[in-house]
């Protein structure tokens, strides 16, 4: 067999897998699941939910250049920061928006950790369990928003991402540090769905004023933590990428073509007779 058989044998192989399978079902959110709802306009940029959410998680203080905080973006030590906008041509028009996991309905992070560090719990977060990450990183590559962080520092590094503070409202909480002492109550918590119907009047009450449109609503298959702005989303970093979660469409393909481990068999196979072929004619070669 020579490369150009081997790889027509491949390539049919891989096709004959991936037609029997189907695309995935979008995950939907459970009916009461919980999550955030940040208003872009009733923020002013206190950080007061940046020190609650270390406080809370026992990470390091806030990094400053004097008297300012200096953090804008999330790290190693950093589950949750505010970051402002400013419109270049007018400074006098800016928004802030709260940076922190989406705790998406269908993640792509749990979709690709191979050993299920990373969970979506029917509650709505996606939690992680260091003691079982290996480290591999995949989900920062996965994630839509760029939100999990490793902690290259630390001898023994973990996956640093905002739970929700489990941990808190599973010592009796009722709700996160951020949410707790916003005093704008710029983010709020609760079901999921109460928060989108809060959203919905909000944006009903002032049309003029809101971006008509609850981020998180459906995009990318929805997130557990949803946004309202006065500007574009985009200008405050979030991705337009449609309705359709990310896992729904790699895990279709994936599924396919590897249904009954058949493409890296005939892969496999192809490659063992190349390696026969070229053992027999060294063997002819020497005789």
């Amino acid at each position: 067999m020579d490369r150009r058989n081997l790889l027509k044998v491949i390539f049919a192989g891989g096709a004959a897998a991936a037609l029997p399978a189907a695309a995935r079902n979008q995950r939907t959110a459970a009916p009461d699941s919980v999550g955030m709802l940040f208003d872009s306009t009733y923020c002013i940029g206190c950080k007061a939910c940046v020190v609650a959410c270390r406080e809370a998680q026992g990470l390091a203080p806030e990094p400053k250049d004097g008297m300012h905080d200096v953090q804008t973006e999330l790290d190693g030590q950093t589950k949750n920061v505010i970051k402002l906008w400013k419109d270049e041509k007018n400074p006098a028009v800016f928004a802030y928006v709260k940076q922190q996991c989406m705790h998406c309905i269908d993640p792509g992070c749990v979709s690709v950790c191979m050993l299920g560090a990373l969970k979506k719990t029917a509650a709505g977060p996606v939690t992680y369990d260091k003691d079982t990450c290996i480290g591999c990183r995949y989900c920062q590559v996965a994630c839509p928003f760029n939100v999990p962080k490793f902690q290259w520092s630390s001898p023994t590094p973990q996956i640093v991402k905002c739970d929700l503070c489990q941990s808190r409202i599973a010592r009796g909480a009722t709700q996160p540090a951020c949410t707790e002492v916003c005093p704008r109550k710029a983010v709020i918590y609760g079901k999921r769905a109460d928060l989108l119907e809060e959203a919905h009047r909000r944006l009903a009450a002032h049309p003029s004023f809101y971006v008509d449109k609850v981020y998180g609503e459906d995009d990318l298959g929805g997130t557990s933590v949803l946004y309202l702005a006065s500007v574009p989303f985009t200008k405050l970093g979030f991705p337009e990428k449609g309705k359709r979660s990310g896992p729904s469409i790699t895990e279709s393909v994936q599924h396919g073509v590897y249904q009954g481990f058949l493409t890296p068999a005939i892969l496999y196979a192809g490659l063992a007779a190349v390696v026969i072929r070229n053992r027999k004619k060294d063997k002819e070669a020497d005789e």
